[in-house]
């Protein structure tokens, strides 16, 4: 997780390079590259029976917001700092909570609802609307996290009913796409060298971490894995820094620090309750 982490914030890094000469959805429509291409393999090995499953609409659905909160967030942070985006993107895990709650009818308790809240001030302690240093990209990021937190309850609802690799396949597919269809509108082709270098590492990077995270799925529980997430921000600062000479200032550490550690305390409480619904036996 850690691993396939790292190489994401990569990803992110080397998207907001290209921002500067190419369209935020020619850069998603590559980071999808590498996966979609993968897949392509895969059925080639396994055929069709990789495609069975109980919910076609909702394999696409999924696909369709991975596609979406890519792309918003390349262009997000094509005009805020990498690490401003990444601490406010930490959202997501309280986003997923509250979906769970209202969609799954999940069961969430006063503790958590307040670690919710708090995670939400510091939310806006990073953003700070109003004080002169809010980007109206940020909303971007917002909806991006909205998305991805949207990709995670689909992803818990066909779990108990689809393959892993299935729902791998149908978001690679139906992504790739649907990021190609408005592909001819903003093609820009890119220079040979360096831009053309960026777009294969970034496929190629962003398929590779996909296989790590779902690989670390499947030995551990999402609930174990999930306060790694936060890794991101430590290489969202470091890449911004030596990169783009960004470093995040005081309010927007302390923001993202409460954010941290309410979503820590979010994570450590559905372990808890997990633990109460299934107690060794």
């Amino acid at each position: 997780m850690a691993g396939g982490l790292f190489l994401f914030s990569a990803v992110d890094t080397q998207a907001k390079f290209l921002t500067d000469s190419l369209d935020p959805i020619q850069i998603a429509w590559s980071r999808q590259l590498g996966l979609f291409i993968g897949v392509l393999i895969l059925l080639a090995l396994r055929g069709r029976s990789v495609l069975e499953t109980a919910h076609p609409w909702l394999q696409i659905g999924r696909g369709a917001l991975a596609a979406g909160s890519a792309a918003l967030f390349i262009l997000a942070v094509t005009y805020v700092p990498l690490a401003d985006a990444v601490a406010v993107s930490f959202v997501a895990p309280f986003m997923v909570t509250v979906m769970g709650a209202v969609l799954l009818k999940e069961h969430v308790g006063p503790r958590r609802w307040t670690a919710i809240t708090i995670g939400f001030v510091g939310m806006l302690i990073v953003i700070r609307p109003g004080l002169g240093v809010f980007h109206p990209a940020m909303f971007l990021v917002l909806v991006a996290a909205s998305l991805f937190a949207l990709r995670q309850i689909l992803s818990r609802r066909l779990s108990g009913s689809d393959r892993t690799v299935t729902t791998v396949a149908y978001t690679a597919l139906s992504a790739s796409l649907l990021l190609t269809l408005p592909l001819p509108f903003v093609w820009q082709t890119p220079a040979w060298g360096l831009e053309l270098g960026l777009l294969a590492s970034i496929a190629v990077m962003a398929a590779v971490a996909e296989i790590m995270v779902i690989k670390s799925l499947e030995l551990a529980e999402a609930v174990v894995l999930a306060p790694v997430h936060y890794s991101l921000l430590i290489w969202g600062t470091i890449y911004g820094w030596l990169i783009f000479g960004e470093l995040p200032d005081e309010w927007t550490w302390f923001g993202a620090l409460i954010i941290v550690a309410t979503g820590a305390y979010t994570l450590h409480r559905e372990r808890v309750v997990k633990a109460k619904a299934n107690p060794p036996r």
